[in-house]
This record gives C-alpha cells, sequence and structure tokens, in this order.
C-alpha cells in the first residue's frame, strides 16, 4: 500500500498571493505571513507574484484570471472580513469562500483560502499574528503540501 504526503518543499513552484487592501493593517500581516512561508519553503523571490485587489470581493475573479493564465500552479487568497452592523460582512463571506472553492474544483490546482472572517477587529489581528498563528502563513504552507502531494502522487 502506498502512502502519500505532501511536503513543506517550495522550490520551483511559481505562485501568485492575491491580497485585499481592504483592512490594510491586517492583510499586510496576512501578506508578510504568507511569503515567509514560502521562503522558508525554498521560493525565490521571482517565483512569487504579488496581486493587490480592493477588496476580499474581488479575490475569486482576479484568482481565476490568474489561473487561466497558466502562469501560476497555486494562488493564495488573502484577505480580512469583519463583521459590521449590516448584513454585509454575511454576503461578501460566503460568497468569497464559495468563489474560491469552485476554483479549486474548476482548475484541480490549489487555491488557498488565508481570508480572516472576525466579528471584530481583536478577532482579525490574533489570526494574522506571527508565524503558525498567521492564516497568510498557514494558506502559504497548504499550497506548498498540496502541490508537493499533486506532483509525489502523479495526481
Amino acid at each position: 500500500m502506498k502512502e502519500f504526503k505532501g511536503q513543506l518543499i517550495s522550490k520551483g513552484f511559481k505562485v501568485a498571493i492575491v491580497v485585499s487592501r481592504f483592512n490594510n493593517f491586517i492583510t499586510e500581516k496576512l501578506l508578510d505571513g504568507a511569503k515567509d512561508a514560502l521562503m522558508r519553503s525554498g521560493s525565490k523571490e521571482e517565483e512569487i507574484d504579488v496581486v493587490r485587489v480592493p477588496g476580499a470581493f474581488e479575490i475569486p475573479l482576479v484568482a481565476k484570471r490568474l489561473l487561466l493564465s497558466k502562469k501560476y500552479q497555486a494562488v493564495i487568497c488573502l484577505a480580512a472580513i469583519i463583521r459590521g452592523e449590516t448584513p454585509h460582512f454575511d454576503f461578501i463571506a460566503a460568497e468569497v469562500s464559495k468563489g474560491i472553492a469552485q476554483l479549486n474544483l474548476e482548475f484541480a490546482l490549489p487555491v488557498t483560502y488565508g481570508i480572516i472572517t472576525a466579528d471584530n477587529t481583536d478577532q482579525a489581528i490574533e489570526r494574522a499574528g506571527n508565524k503558525m498563528g498567521n492564516k497568510g502563513f498557514q494558506a502559504a504552507q497548504s499550497a506548498i503540501e498540496l502541490l508537493n502531494l499533486f506532483t509525489d502522487a502523479n495526481i
């Protein structure tokens, strides 16, 4: 019986990071975390492209365009959606999640979810912490692991 497990080695993979400018005091920390995870795993700067979008809602569209370009083997999606006083949060969070999930299935490539959904700013800041407590770091690790799993298992 064979067992396949993705490794955290990112050498040679071309990756795009799509990051929302909205709530940038949080999303910049997510971006730092994602870049840190990629670099620690062996990525070179020229293997990483960062694409900034106005808000979380634009992420699935831009991620799809990046995948259609066939330049990238993975797309890491980063945003911070913080609940306000209206139902806007619920609609945005649901549609962004759905859009990212659809891209995974449509392209059969890693489109990872580094989207913080929080009830308040303090919760969002906690989830944008350093190293393993950073959702951007975790999303980048997921992308690397999946890319290696697909390669190793030849799937």
